[in-house]
């Protein structure tokens, strides 16, 4: 069975987020091994410099980093990644397991995004769109695409 992983800086404040990813959490059990893997974040002054955005994109990049397998298929979530459609989403997926990757890492950066080093580490960077969207729903958004994208790939009801 297929593992997929959403590494994440920072934790869900706000309780009816929570209760979606858990609820989509619930509904991915059928389809893979699914988990949140919440990273607490690097404290910045609130007016930060260019020089403690580096650092702090560099001391987050290293906790990320620490997460991922070296087999996992790694999925950077940034401005810069390719938009896709969910049936393209699910395609990614299935052909994920098809190049005999078991684990399939989706990565959210936080307020500031990701470091260089993560998105090289990258196998396909992945953008939600041109709109901005707070990190914590964008994590729910993420959910929803990943039982979508199986949903998909088994024929279900879901996706029409």
């Amino acid at each position: 069975m297929q593992s997929v992983n959403i590494i994440c800086i920072g934790k869900l404040k706000e309780k009816y987020l929570a209760d979606a990813i858990k609820e989509y959490s619930t509904r991915l059990t059928p389809f893979c091994k699914f988990s949140i893997i919440e990273l607490d974040e690097y404290r910045l002054p609130d007016k930060p410099s260019e020089a403690q955005i580096k650092i702090c994109l560099e001391e987050e990049g290293k906790k990320i980093l620490s997460k991922i397998s070296k087999n996992s298929f790694v999925v950077p979530m940034c401005i810069e990644g390719k938009i896709i459609s969910s049936e393209e989403l699910s395609n990614l997926v299935a052909d994920a397991g098809v190049m005999g990757k078991s684990t399939i890492d989706f990565v959210i950066g936080g307020s500031f995004g990701l470091s260089d080093e993560v998105k090289k580490r990258g196998d396909f960077r992945l953008s939600m769109g041109r709109m901005t969207f707070p990190h914590q729903l964008a994590r729910v958004m993420l959910c929803e695409q990943v039982y979508r994208a199986f949903q998909i790939m088994t024929g279900g009801k879901y996706h029409k």
